[in-house]
């Protein structure tokens, strides 16, 4: 696999004054190294990361049940507008990312679009809590419906959330490795280590809202259950702002959209150019035309985009009026190459985030027809999804304090595994999952025949605590390909479009629930010809979900090859 180029971990650690990064602090000014950045200004972006996202797991997590029980609408239509406001949650970092790259930063990105969060979250609170906001209780069977007003103050408290989560996903990671100097090589070790414990935080938030929060909003009322996340994402701004003197900061580097749009559109103007080596190609003397953004290297590689910075000779003659839509600098050049050669591995990630996509869909639903008693407990099936959560957090400090420097004595690489090799072992346990999933199944399936059970929509005498295995797979599978996704990412997008390429990591999440969804489809239609029961019937005693999970075991193991091929083809930015 094609390692990212480190460099040498030995190499002697700078004792200059200032940052070599470019950051500045939040007048703009060159920032000092001692007092700032580093390890010291993490907790307050740690603090906020893990603060929002049990608000926002203490919204989504039990929101089916809101819609169904609170506003009276049907199992279809609940499923439905949960989905639809999930996937705009992974959409909207496409937003906030533009204004962070182009024009905000991602200091002030997070910080607007974190008040727009709050304020959804408070507008929700006041739709569960005051009475003239949601419709009367049931009568009996009789279930008044929500008037229009009252879905509107809902949904508009819905919709805002989704819009602030938008300038938050793409930027706080981005912003948190940004604390630490890529020309430092103790910074470059430490960074890596960054994200493992902010994918940490991630979890321990969602752990305190899958038990917490659902059991308060279920015994204690919703007002509640919706007003404690609005508390803890006004902790989140808190926290966040309480760092501004220790942070560092990168400037805006313009609208990354326009300056891909130049290089292909002078491309195309000069298609009969044939471009000359890197010495006859266009680029500032002095530092990058693009702000907050070093300077690359010229690679070989996509030579036709090398027209945009081949210098005519009538252009020799006029450089003084630079046209951008027609010359551009090998830098701009070598950040729509990077996108280009970033693609096939983003791709790949997709059927990752398919696989993720059963603990929600299909592990819960073969939960169900497991015996969920234990002792005097009844466990429900979507409650297992904890043990998801538990594998990240025990797997998080194995994987930081023991497993990289372990690796590193034989590899010699800062982290251990470089990104990509790091993202490949999650995809390999990712298949591991599917096949523990599709084992356990073909059990199943055994037991209901020999009890005689398939002809009856009953769970089977097999404990539901028998999916542990799957769930511990798949958080093992995030630590590795989530994480390191979230690595690759950062350090291999141009300085100047970070959270711009953040944003189209998280993407892959939404594209794999759609993915998910079509495999279904195609699956049922297929399967279900002939009056056949199919693979996933209602009385799953009658199917063979046990195939399914084969599929995506198959799947993913074809998926594995094609990103093998892709990580060893694949060639590292090299910036000046």
């Amino acid at each position: 696999m094609g390692d990212l180029e480190e460099q040498p971990l030995l190499e002697n650690v700078s004792n200059r004054e200032f940052t070599g990064d470019g950051s500045v602090d939040i007048k703009g000014n060159p920032i000092k190294k001692a007092g700032t950045g580093n390890w010291r200004a993490c907790p307050f972006i740690l603090g906020n990361e893990c603060c929002e996202r049990l608000a926002y797991y203490g919204i989504s997590t039990n929101l089916v049940t809101y819609l169904t029980k609170k506003l009276h609408e049907g199992n279809a239509f609940a499923a439905s507008s949960v989905t639809t406001w999930a996937g705009t949650c992974y959409l909207t970092p496409l937003i906030g990312a533009i204004f962070a790259d182009a024009y905000w930063g991602r200091y002030w990105t997070i910080a607007v679009f974190s008040t727009i969060y709050f304020i959804g979250m408070g507008t929700l609170t006041l739709s569960a809590s005051v009475p003239t906001f949601k419709p009367p209780p049931c009568d009996g069977s009789v279930c008044p419906e929500a008037t229009p007003a009252q879905y509107g103050v809902f949904f508009l408290g819905l919709y805002l959330i989704a819009l602030g989560t938008g300038g938050i996903k793409p930027c706080v990671s981005s912003f948190g490795a940004d604390q630490f100097d890529d020309t430092d090589p103790a910074e470059r070790i430490q960074k890596g280590s960054f994200f493992n414990w902010f994918y940490f935080s991630i979890n321990i938030g969602a752990l305190i809202s899958s038990s917490f929060l659902v059991w308060v909003q279920d015994n204690w009322g919703w007002g509640l259950g919706f007003g404690i996340p609005t508390v803890f994402m006004g902790l989140a701004i808190i926290s966040f702002f309480s760092g501004t003197p220790l942070y560092r900061f990168q400037k805006p580097g313009g609208s990354p959209l326009v300056r891909v749009c130049q290089v292909v559109v002078a491309s195309i103007r000069k298609w009969r150019v044939v471009p000359g080596d890197s010495s006859q190609l266009y680029e500032v003397e002095k530092g990058s035309a693009i702000e907050g953004s070093r300077k690359l290297e010229h690679s070989d590689e996509l030579r036709f985009l090398d027209k945009a910075a081949t210098i005519t000779e009538a252009e020799k003659k006029e450089i003084s009026l630079y046209n951008p839509w027609r010359l551009v600098t090998v830098t701009q050049v070598e950040e729509l190459k990077i996108l280009v050669r970033m693609f096939p591995i983003w791709a790949t990630t997709i059927v990752f985030s398919a696989v993720y996509a059963q603990m929600s869909t299909m592990f819960v639903e073969q939960g169900t027809v497991l015996d969920t008693t234990v002792g005097s407990f009844t466990i429900p099936p979507a409650s297992l999804s904890t043990f998801d959560v538990v594998s990240v957090i025990v797997w998080v400090p194995i994987y930081d304090s023991i497993l990289v420097p372990l690796v590193r004595r034989f590899t010699g690489k800062e982290r251990g595994f470089s990104e990509l090799q790091r993202m490949g072992i999650g995809l390999v346990i990712s298949i591991l999952a599917m096949v523990a999933a599709a084992c356990l199944e073909i059990w199943r399936l055994a037991i209901a025949k020999q009890e005689g059970l398939i002809d009856q929509p009953v769970a089977v005498p097999l404990s539901i605590l028998w999916q542990i295995p799957q769930y511990f797979l798949i958080g093992a599978a995030e630590v590795f390909t989530f994480i390191g996704q979230l690595e690759f990412f950062y350090d291999q997008s141009p300085d100047a479009m970070r959270s711009l390429c953040s944003a189209f990591s998280l993407l892959t999440t939404a594209l794999g629930n759609y993915l998910s969804s079509f495999i279904l489809t195609l699956v049922t239609y297929f399967t279900t010809k002939g009056g056949n029961p199919g693979w996933i019937p209602d009385n799953l005693n009658q199917g063979h979900l046990d195939n399914f999970f084969w599929l995506l075991a198959g799947l993913s193991f074809a998926n594995l090859l094609v990103y093998v091929v892709c990580a060893s083809k694949y060639t590292s930015k090299k910036a000046t």
